[in-house]
Parts: structure tokens; C-alpha cells; sequence
């Protein structure tokens, strides 16, 4: 396998005039490869080149554009993340006040096997996930403010300053082990039913991870897909072989998850955001037609309408 080599700032410049992509400064995009990584913004390249086969970037198209489609992605994904995070605190809240109320605010209790699901082929899940949670309290005992507050001061540690230091996968993962009436509880929080609202966590942990690490968002797609629900059909999405073709498992399938588990004021907020980002995008952009990010998103162009859909029941 042929090593990737060390490449210049001169050089990368080259390597993309020689594919058809015009730059239009070209100290200054020097600057921003030396500032972003190459690798970064190259990763944006794929929405700008004549076809999946053909490398080559579609004429007219400049680095200027590339630029432009890179530091919309940051900021469409600074808006995803910091709503995802609500969506995180929220279920955080709703889980350890439904478990500290039934079975007891020490972890000596709510970390007990038999608060959680007793189905047999959970059994081992179960206690995986207790060791997990017994770590966390032992790693963040010294390095966490509020956790060694408890340990040093009351013996124990609250599970609703637990979760404070419990990932969005733990949490995603804990629910799905609980008791059926407890997930039913807290499902019952957001309208939506047990399984239902198991991968709902389980894509919104997945999309936390690659915000936090910033990595391509706007094309992202995720390996779970969604079901139908009545956002599809209000916003007539086509279908292919009576499949929607959008709000699956792309990134409309996380902003129809946000939809049902935000409150229809950060949804709206959201939409907005998204909206404005989308406009700045589009006056910069003149190689590609707006409809083609869309595509690329996963959003339907009437994505805004979602916000005059009525809402589910909210919190």
C-alpha cells in the first residue's frame, strides 16, 4: 500500500487546481489549510465533483465554495449539538428522579441488579452496565466537583448528580435496561412508546459523538432507521419502492427526533437556526443549486413546515 506524504501548503493548493477547482486567493486559502487541515476541508470536496467516478470538480466551482460548505457544517453542527444536549440533560433528569423515587437515592440501592430489568437475557447487561456506573463514581470521586462533594460529605453518591457524569451512550443503554413500567414512565414523558423512544437515545447518542468530534455532520446517515411517522406524510415526502426517500436514518430523521423531544419553542428556535445557516450557504454557493445540499442532507425542500405540524405532548 502505497504512504500518504507529507504534502506543502503549495503543494495541496496544486493538487486541487490540478482536479478543476478554482481558487480565487490563493494565500488566502493557504491560511485556512494551515489553520483548518487539509484533510478537514478536502473531506467537503465529494458535493463539488462531476460524479462519484469521476474525481474531477464541477466546472466553475472554486475553494472559496469548499470553504464555505466546511464552516456551514461547523455551525450546523454547533446548532445540533447544543439541542441534542437539552434532549441529554432532559432524559438525564427524567431517569434519575424516576429511579430515585422508586428504589432509593443511594447507589447502594438504585445501582442494585433488581432495579433493573429482571429478564434473564438482560441479566448480564445489567450488570456490565452496574460496573460501568460503579467506575464512573469511583474515577469522578477525586475529579468531580459535585460527586467527591457527596462521597467526602454524605457516603454516597445521588444518581442525579451520577448522570452529570454519565455518557449519552451509557444513559441511551441504561434505558433499554430497565424495567418495562420504568421505560413506559419515562417514555410516557415525550408521547412516544418504549421502543420507540430505545432508538430515538440510541441515534441522538450516536450524532452527540460525532458532533463532540467534529466530524462531517451534513451528510451523515445513520446505520438505524426510523419509522414512519405523520411528519412524512404532512410534508408529502416522496417515496421510492414506497419507501421515503428522506427522514429515514439521515439527518431529517434527527430533526423529526428533535421535533417530538424538544419543546415546540426549541424546536421552532431550531428550525430557524438551521434556516439562517442555510440562507448564508446558498449566497455563497453559486457551482451547486441549494436543492442539491438538501438532497444531500436528507431534507425535503419544504423542511421548514415541519414547525406548523402540530407537535406531539411535550414535557
Amino acid at each position: 500500500m502505497a504512504s500518504k506524504e507529507f504534502k506543502s501548503l503549495a503543494e495541496q493548493i496544486e493538487i486541487m487546481k490540478a482536479k478543476g477547482l478554482k481558487i480565487l486567493d490563493e494565500e488566502k486559502a493557504k491560511g485556512i489549510l494551515f489553520r483548518e487541515n487539509y484533510f478537514f476541508i478536502n473531506g467537503y470536496r465529494h458535493l463539488f465533483m462531476r460524479s462519484s467516478s469521476d474525481k474531477r470538480f464541477i466546472p466553475g466551482s472554486t475553494f472559496e465554495e469548499m470553504y464555505a460548505l466546511f464552516t456551514f457544517d461547523r455551525r450546523f453542527r454547533n446548532i445540533i449539538f447544543k439541542n441534542v444536549l437539552i434532549i441529554e440533560n432532559n432524559i438525564k433528569s427524567i431517569i434519575s428522579y424516576q429511579l430515585s423515587k422508586k428504589y432509593g437515592y443511594r447507589e447502594s440501592d438504585y445501582l442494585r441488579p433488581s432495579s433493573f430489568s429482571l429478564d434473564r437475557k438482560k441479566s448480564r447487561q445489567v450488570n456490565d452496565l452496574i460496573h460501568k456506573m460503579k467506575r464512573q463514581i469511583r474515577i469522578n470521586g477525586s475529579q468531580h466537583t459535585a460527586t467527591m462533594h457527596y462521597s467526602s460529605n454524605y457516603g454516597y453518591v445521588p444518581l442525579w448528580i451520577l448522570v452529570k457524569v454519565l455518557s449519552f451512550g451509557i444513559i441511551s443503554e441504561m434505558y433499554t435496561i430497565l424495567k418495562p413500567e420504568d421505560q413506559l414512565q419515562v417514555a410516557e414523558n415525550y408521547d412516544l412508546d418504549i421502543d420507540t423512544l430505545a432508538e430515538y437515545l440510541s441515534i441522538l447518542a450516536n450524532y452527540r459523538n460525532l458532533c463532540a468530534h467534529e466530524d462531517i455532520l451534513f451528510e451523515h446517515k445513520t446505520q438505524k432507521i426510523i419509522a414512519d411517522t405523520k411528519y412524512h406524510a404532512e410534508l408529502d415526502i416522496p417515496k421510492t419502492d414506497n419507501e421515503y426517500i428522506y427522514g429515514k436514518n439521515d439527518l431529517f430523521a434527527l430533526i423529526i427526533i428533535l421535533k417530538r423531544m424538544l419543546s415546540d419553542e426549541e424546536f421552532r428556535l431550531l428550525v430557524y437556526e438551521i434556516g439562517y445557516e442555510l440562507d448564508v450557504l446558498d449566497g455563497k454557493v453559486e457551482s451547486i443549486p441549494q436543492e442539491k445540499i438538501l438532497d444531500r442532507m436528507g431534507f425535503p425542500t419544504n423542511f421548514r413546515d415541519i414547525i406548523n405540524i402540530e407537535g406531539d405532548m411535550k414535557l
